[in-house]
């Protein structure tokens, strides 16, 4: 009986102090120019407006800060698109057909960085038609 309440209690304890981890913590209000960017779609407690980086301190018009989340909405995206192609690739689902006039079929390239790099890799010529297209979304399509 001694050895259980004993027992109870020290879980309780440690019940206790471990709520005190979920107790939100206090967030100093500082005055700066990213003030003016807190109430954005995206800023919130405990760390309200993050920029890591600085890239929007010192004098920063909306016009800068609406240009720099578009791109990171873009990239973002990309991002989740790369992921998705390893994925569905790496599980065995390729394009039909040929992936150049001589007959190599899109399913005969390795998957990942080997498709890339590596003795069974795709042409130069197919891998600078793929960095030519990518550029011009980036520079002409997607500004």
């Amino acid at each position: 009986q001694y050895i259980i309440s004993i027992m109870k209690s020290a879980i309780i304890a440690a019940l206790i102090g471990s709520a005190a981890a979920f107790a939100p913590a206090p967030v100093a209000k500082t005055t700066s120019a990213i003030n003016a960017f807190e109430d954005e779609l995206g800023a919130q407690a405990p760390l309200g407006f993050f920029d890591p980086f600085g890239l929007l301190s010192g004098d920063v018009s909306q016009e800068r800060f609406d240009r720099l989340r578009y791109v990171e909405i873009k990239h973002g995206r990309i991002c989740q698109l790369a992921f998705l192609g390893q994925v569905v690739t790496r599980g065995g689902l390729h394009l039909p057909g040929d992936i150049d006039y001589s007959g190599d079929a899109f399913d005969s390239f390795p998957n990942g960085l080997a498709a890339v790099f590596g003795p069974d890799a795709i042409p130069q010529a197919g891998f600078a038609q793929i960095f030519a297209f990518v550029g011009f979304l980036e520079l002409g399509a997607m500004r």
